[in-house]
């Protein structure tokens, strides 16, 4: 597993990083533990929930498995309150479900930011909150979680108070890191300092489903998978590629391209630059 210093909170992190997006109640507890107790066997230590997957189960799930490893992850939750109000309540739901008392990195957990969101975290005291949380020990870092770009989320990084942005980005999906023109939310974060983790690392199976409906022949035995996550990975700005990592076989061939440092493509060759 390669690693990479998220940004300006100086945290080392694994290129690969478990995405808890997808663990719900009808997926088996202790599957989820062994899966991520072999994932940071072998090196993957940053970890990815919210409160909403699965209606506090993911983070549930992820608390028990990590419960006697908590040192060695690097913990990463969100909050969908905006008001000072509601945060802290938010956030100690977070700190019971995943029995511990600090989160190494508190989001914001946005879509679409738009110049109303933006300004109840900017000037609604909401990243005050967020702030004052740190301040207490309560959390180490502050970022926020974006689909896209938007000028709420160009708002969101112009303050220069966030340490990281988890954002879209990947083969299909290039407007927010234009390699072209050298522009895009995850420059401007960037140039804050931000680290940068990925969502959406291999298109969430569109580009494969749709080589497989287009090219169903010349695609049976190309490995897609891997050629997607190396594409995300080639980013130099990239920290950090969530993966939806459902089994050890999972672990191991994303902890493969991971290594794979020689395969890694120059994007800016690759886009005319």
């Amino acid at each position: 597993m390669q690693y990479q210093t998220l940004g300006k909170t100086g945290l080392r992190v694994s290129e690969i990083g478990y995405g808890g997006g997808r663990v719900r109640p009808e997926h088996d507890e202790k599957s989820i533990a062994n899966m991520i107790h072999y994932a940071i066997e072998v090196g993957i230590n940053y970890i990815d929930t919210a409160p909403t997957y699965g209606s506090g189960y993911s983070e549930t799930v992820i608390g028990k498995a990590i419960a006697d490893r908590r040192e060695a992850c690097i913990v990463a939750t969100k909050t969908e309150a905006y008001h000072p109000d509601g945060i802290p309540a938010d956030l100690e739901g977070s700190l019971r479900r995943l029995n511990t008392d600090y989160i190494d990195i508190l989001q914001f957990h946005g879509g679409w930011f738009y110049e109303k969101e933006a300004d109840q975290i900017i000037n609604g005291s909401g990243l005050d909150t967020y702030l004052k949380l740190k301040e207490e020990g309560k959390i180490r870092f502050i970022g926020f979680s974006a689909d896209g770009p938007s000028g709420g989320t160009e708002q969101l990084i112009a303050t220069g108070k966030f340490d990281m942005m988890q954002i879209h980005y990947n083969l299909i999906y290039q407007s927010t890191c234009d390699t072209f023109g050298k522009r895009g939310v995850i420059p401007d974060a960037v140039a804050q300092d931000m680290g940068i983790v990925l969502m959406r690392s291999t298109t969430s199976n569109v580009f494969q489903n749709l080589m497989k409906r287009c090219f169903p022949n010349e695609m049976a035995n190309v490995d897609v998978d891997s050629f997607l996550l190396n594409y995300s990975l080639s980013n130099p700005m990239v920290n950090v590629a969530l993966m939806s990592l459902q089994n050890t076989d999972d672990v191991d061939w994303t902890n493969a391209v991971s290594d794979n440092v020689n395969a890694r493509l120059d994007l800016r060759a690759i886009h005319g630059r």
